[in-house]
């Protein structure tokens, strides 16, 4: 991945939801508005299928750690503290990564906890994916960040650009009528 973003003024403590990490490689113009609180993803059939299968997969899990900023689906404590985001299809897999990544770098960076690992469960196709932290992925994580903060500090979206996916997007109409 090469993304290049001026310096952001502290990465030590971000912010940022894991959602907008999965936003900004999905679609800035996406980032932006969800950014400034233009929420469309209530009235998303795709977007409630998904939230189906996070409730209804897993139920022996305490679902929705919430710490501070970022909203993690559900975390195995044993030897490591293990981080599990849920997914519908693997699909925006890059995003889907880099979001798990983000809680392990938040975890690690904000809390302090070094043994953590994340995986990406995809119950709908019986696929999981164990992820760690290397020192390359910190530094595009890094970069990410800086550019979630110039995105979402435009005064106006990016303008959209048209991808395979776009239509089954909740900002879809937004976007492109």
């Amino acid at each position: 991945m090469s993304i290049e973003f001026s310096s952001m003024t502290d990465l030590k403590a971000p912010s940022f939801t894991g959602t907008q990490i999965n936003y900004f490689l999905v679609c800035p113009t996406k980032l932006w508005l969800f950014s400034n609180n233009v929420t469309m993803e209530s009235s998303s059939d795709l977007v409630g299928m998904g939230r189906f299968i996070h409730e209804s997969s897993y139920p022996r899990e305490r679902k929705n750690v919430i710490i501070n900023s970022i909203g993690i689906d559900f975390i195995k404590k044993g030897d490591r503290i293990t981080i599990h985001e849920v997914k519908k299809s693997k699909k925006l897999e890059e995003a889907h990564r880099y979001q798990v990544y983000y809680y392990i770098y938040y975890l690690q960076e904000v809390l302090g906890i070094r043994d953590v690992d994340g995986v990406l469960d995809y119950p709908t196709i019986r696929k999981r994916e164990h992820l760690t932290l290397t020192d390359e992925i910190r530094e595009d994580l890094e970069r990410i960040l800086r550019g979630i903060e110039e995105v979402v500090r435009l005064p106006q979206p990016p303008p959209p650009v048209k991808k395979t996916y776009c239509k089954k997007c909740a900002y879809y109409e937004f976007c492109w009528v």
